[in-house]
């Protein structure tokens, strides 16, 4: 039944309530002992803040600005007729100053583009790097995500492979704008199983499980020699044992613990799958061992893993934030435990990045930048770099806010912790310190799983430590002087090129004439609706990949039929396949112009 819009719902606000509305209704719902009630709305509530934050939070500041970008007609002959196809260019300049070679290190790169002329960021970026001595471009594989729009501009993450010789360059250029691009398939390493937060991630050198419940990192499986396997057994303290047991923190007058690994399932969560990387980001609020009888939210955790296709270590980031004004007992940032003693002996790295075996030295207890345990006859190795540790003071507040407080950098680092196995824990607050609200703490940890050679597994994890600490600088700028400019190959594949887009034009304007009709009164046509990821035609036959706009409408055939049959009508076709993913979801930031106000968004 169409709606009489002249009593409708005609603007955004009208369709839907926001977090004022929603705080109102759930204050007076609980205050009538309405608690069904109060519960509906807290979890319409979170809906509301998810939506916002999707479209209107904050984003970095990028590395390639939209305005920077140059139409490809500017680039020597060569190199435009090699990108045939594309619109627009920048170039990228990495510079290595640690005097270590660079082979294949990732590169996050943030990056803004226009609107105007560019449909899709994730299906029409590409990288090249220029190979200064013969002339040529040659693209790299890149993975792109956290794709935005905020305002004229898309916002997103580019990953890709850089290699730059010691104090040298490297030259690579980005390209975009391009309506026939299909989204790229590279060769990886990398392999993802699984869904939500609870994945199998297998690199060239290691698969991490995390768990199916919380998304903490259960076991670590080595590819190097016999596939060394990291575990926790037994039965934890009730809750499933990982072997990464931070974070968590002890109440003040030590009553009990919150911890991650108590959640039932992850609160919030963010997963970013790809041919580079894998990224699982969790926060919230630790839970108590008997949630929820208690529920203080004062700390709030965020944590992030980050895997990588190539590389033989991962990172995890942190941030512990208190939000109010409290008082705890201590609180933990790193604890690793080790079922089924894999390990001989105990590694450690001073505050000057050097590696030492054997116990640690009183003198250095609160002076440790790196942790972990290697075996003399295997040469298996687990080692944690700190490269970052630091406590950072409320916004706004005076020197004076943080005087209180000291962080320690110190382990437990133990070969035989009766009932555990081996570990080592970092207490990086202790002695019941008063945390004012605003005051967090920060870590990043690179964690290696390999191998300790004999006589040189020190000086390895050295200079990975420098390399982490020293990443290569990145800035905008322009092409090299006196390179002279040649053609080898395209960066176009087949159906990306210009002469392809008439046809697949066809394809895409079809798949404008089929609507969701879930939505009555507009044209909420597919495209427009940023339902539809990627078109690929090969001859006669055409792919297309699409979503749903959120998982409690699985049933993708009641839009994959009608795309289906209206492309079957096209002259020259011959077959149709439509395929679904969830990955990655659907975002409001999909929208079009047109479906932005089709939904009464600002465009």
């Amino acid at each position: 039944m169409r709606r009489d819009l002249r009593h409708g719902e005609e603007s955004y606000a009208e369709r839907t309530d926001d977090v004022p509305t929603k705080v109102r209704l759930l204050l007076a719902a609980q205050q009538a002992g309405r608690y069904d009630l109060a519960l509906a709305l807290a979890n319409s509530l979170k809906d509301t803040l998810q939506n916002e934050r999707m479209r209107l939070a904050g984003s970095d500041t990028p590395a390639l600005e939209a305005g920077g970008w140059q139409p490809i007609s500017a680039l020597p002959a060569p190199w435009a007729v090699w990108a045939g196809g594309w619109t627009f260019y920048q170039v990228v300049l990495l510079e290595e100053l640690a005097g270590l070679p660079r082979q294949d290190e990732p590169v996050d790169l943030i990056v803004a583009l226009p609107v105007e002329g560019v449909a899709s960021p994730a299906r029409e970026i590409r990288v090249a790097r220029l190979d200064e001595a013969a002339g040529t471009l040659h693209e790299v594989p890149c993975q792109v995500y956290g794709e935005v729009r905020r305002g004229r501009a898309w916002q997103v993450h580019v990953v890709f492979p850089a290699s730059v010789p010691p104090h040298g360059r490297g030259v690579y250029l980005a390209f975009c704008g391009n309506p026939a691009a299909e989204l790229p398939h590279y060769p990886t390493a990398l392999r993802v199983r699984g869904e939500g937060y609870g994945l199998d991630i297998e690199t060239r050198h290691y698969v991490a499980l995390l768990s199916r419940q919380m998304g903490q990192l259960e076991r670590l499986v080595s590819k190097h020699r016999h596939g060394l396997e990291l575990y926790a057994g037994g039965e934890g303290h009730g809750e499933p044992p990982n072997i990464d047991w931070a974070h968590d923190y002890l109440a003040a007058g030590g009553f009990q613990k919150f911890r991650l690994t108590n959640w039932a399932v992850c609160p919030n969560y963010d997963v970013v799958r790809g041919p580079l990387c894998c990224i699982v980001r969790r926060f919230g609020f630790p839970h108590s061992p008997v949630h929820p009888l208690f529920t203080p939210s004062r700390f709030f955790i965020d944590v992030t893993y980050t895997f990588f296709a190539e590389v033989p270590y991962f990172l995890k980031d942190s941030r512990m934030e208190a939000v109010q004004d409290f008082t705890l007992n201590y609180a933990r940032d790193d604890e690793w435990v080790f079922s089924g003693y894999s390990f001989t002996d105990i590694l450690w790295m001073d505050e000057d990045g050097r590696v030492h075996a054997g116990a640690v030295p009183p003198e250095h207890a609160d002076r440790m930048w790196g942790v972990g345990f290697f075996h003399r006859t295997s040469r298996d190795c687990f080692f944690a770099i700190r490269l970052a540790h630091r406590l950072e003071p409320p916004p706004g507040a005076g020197p004076d806010a943080t005087a209180g407080i000291k962080l320690y950098h110190a382990d437990a680092p133990t070969l035989n912790y009766q009932g555990h196995g081996q570990l080592w824990s970092r207490w990086f607050i202790r002695d019941n310190p008063r945390l004012p609200a605003g005051v967090a703490f920060v870590q990043r940890n690179a964690y290696v799983l390999g191998s300790y050679p004999e006589g040189s597994g020190a000086a390895e994890l050295e200079a990975l430590r420098r390399r982490l600490l020293h990443p290569l600088t990145i800035a905008a700028g322009d092409l090299p002087a006196g390179v002279t400019a040649r053609r080898g190959g395209a960066l176009a594949r087949p159906g990306e090129r210009p002469e392809d887009w008439p046809h697949k034009r066809m394809v895409w304007d079809a798949l404008r004439e089929v609507r969701d009709e879930m939505l009555y009164t507009v044209d909420a046509n597919v495209v427009d609706m940023g339902y539809i990821y990627d078109v690929r035609l090969q001859g006669a036959d055409v792919y297309v990949l699409m979503t749903m706009p959120h998982q409690g409408r699985p049933r993708y055939n009641w839009l994959g039929n009608p795309i289906r049959r209206r492309l079957e009508q096209l002259p020259g076709i011959r077959s149709v396949v439509v395929e679904h993913t969830w990955e990655p979801a659907w975002t409001p930031n999909r929208l079009t112009d047109a479906g932005r106000r089709a939904m009464g968004l600002e465009t």
